[in-house]
């Protein structure tokens, strides 16, 4: 039997939906924040085919040649308010990880909450908190690039 696991994310972002949407389905902006820190995720590497059953894929590439692929499947797209898409295959996950991603997207006073629930299979609960922490970190560099963003909208 595989192991499952889940958690839910919740976070405030300065800065309208559309434009949360837009850096999660838009490579240009998808590349200045998918990652942790340390490693780039650059543009000409990312895939965000955002329909159904479309697929996403991105390669993050680190110092002395490291690399890691992930990819998944878009299973829902509903501009600008969900997205739901896949971590690997969870319905033929083999021995790896695999997860299905719920992304809803509310607008709050010109603010975006955003609620990020991640349902992992062949994952213990070590691997979960790892994942979610990559996510907080993920999710940090969001919050820069949409407020940044966002700054730069207002002044033109």
């Amino acid at each position: 039997m595989a192991q499952t696991a889940e958690y839910e994310i919740n976070r405030t972002f300065d800065a309208p939906r559309e434009l949360v949407y837009a850096a999660w389905t838009e490579p240009e902006r998808f590349s200045r924040w998918f990652g942790p820190r340390m490693l780039a995720t650059p543009v000409g590497r990312i895939v965000l085919d955002v329909r159904p059953g479309g697929a996403w894929r991105a390669t993050l590439v680190g110092e002395e040649g490291f690399e890691v692929t992930l990819t998944g499947t878009y299973r829902e797209v509903a501009a600008p308010e969900r997205l739901v898409f896949t971590t690997g295959d969870p319905d033929s996950p083999g021995d790896g990880p695999a997860s299905v991603v719920t992304l809803s997207l509310a607008e709050a006073d010109g603010a975006t909450e955003m609620r990020f629930h991640q349902f992992g299979v062949n994952t213990d609960q070590e691997h979960a908190e790892q994942a979610r922490a990559g996510w907080l970190e993920f999710f940090d560099r969001l919050a820069e690039h949409v407020e940044q963003a966002r700054r730069l909208q207002i002044r033109s």
